[in-house]
């Protein structure tokens, strides 16, 4: 499977994904449960986390390996308190459901749908912890829900990929980050979110200055530059089984379904422009 295809699929399946953290829909379900909806982390936490059950920090924090752990100890295990794991997974269906109701036909998505759940299922999860505790949860019976969760799991797939393709690279999560924002994938202040104190960032920036991967102004240098790419190239190799088992015809079949959707979700005006995941960017 062509790599360029593996990411573009990336490309187009995560803002579907997406949609619901930012989704007036999804607020007022977390509000419904109980959370604090001034802001979205108590929720995302939740939602993102509840396929694991009921962990601590420190299994999140590893999870999610980008956010600082106090940041996550904020919310978790916390996010127990206010709502069990079962009921948050149906709340955020209930959300994607209305979300997607509202931004497009979902009667138009059944094959595309069918074509994506076939490729999350083809996932291999084995140290994949996240994929892994999205492919143990039942499909929904809607298409357009299926097709969110298949989207959901195919991007927690990536996402514990690209976990071992930044381990590989010797980036620990804050570097992550720090490199990242050095070729230009965000803003720095687009990775404030990740809850690192300033001392953390300007710490882990000396750090890469020392292997020579960052300038003084905090700019990658080509080397940093290189190992950015090598850490997203090898991210798109690990990604590549479900589609190589889809097949490159059915690939490009859902590719061309998806594009209704994916201007859906873009055109919503929900998402940011600029994100930690550097999706446009990379």
């Amino acid at each position: 499977m062509d790599t360029a295809r593996v990411r573009q699929m990336w490309h187009l399946l995560e803002p579907l994904h997406a949609l619901h953290y930012y989704a007036p829909e999804a607020f007022e379900e977390a509000a419904a449960l109980g959370y604090a909806t001034g802001e979205r982390w108590p929720a995302y936490f939740a939602w993102r986390a509840a396929p694991l059950g009921a962990v601590g920090a420190e299994r999140v924090a590893s999870a999610f390996y980008s956010f600082a752990p106090a940041a996550v100890a904020r919310y978790v295990p916390g996010a127990w308190d206010v709502a069990a794991p079962g009921d948050v997974l149906a709340a955020r269906l209930r959300a994607v459901d209305r979300t997607y109701r509202g931004l497009f036909d979902v009667a138009e998505v059944e094959e595309a749908a069918g074509l994506a759940r076939r490729a999350a299922e083809a996932a291999d999860t084995a140290g994949r912890p996240l994929a892994a505790a999205h492919a143990e949860l039942p499909w929904a019976d809607e298409p357009h829900l299926v097709l969110w969760q298949a989207a959901t799991l195919l991007r927690e797939h990536r996402g514990d990929g690209h976990v071992a393709a930044l381990l590989g690279a010797g980036l620990d999560p804050v570097e992550a980050l720090v490199s990242f924002a050095a070729v230009g994938a965000a803003p720095e202040a687009v990775f404030a979110s990740r809850g690192w104190s300033a001392g953390e960032w300007a710490a882990a920036r000396e750090r890469l200055a020392g292997r020579g991967l960052v300038d003084a102004d905090g700019g990658a240098t080509p080397a940093g530059r290189e190992l950015r790419a090598g850490v997203e190239r090898r991210t798109d190799e690990l990604a590549a089984r479900p589609w190589a088992v889809l097949g490159d015809e059915a690939t490009a079949r859902l590719a061309d379904l998806l594009g209704g959707p994916w201007l859906a979700a873009i055109g919503s005006g929900l998402l940011p422009a600029d994100n930690t995941l550097g999706i446009g960017k990379v």
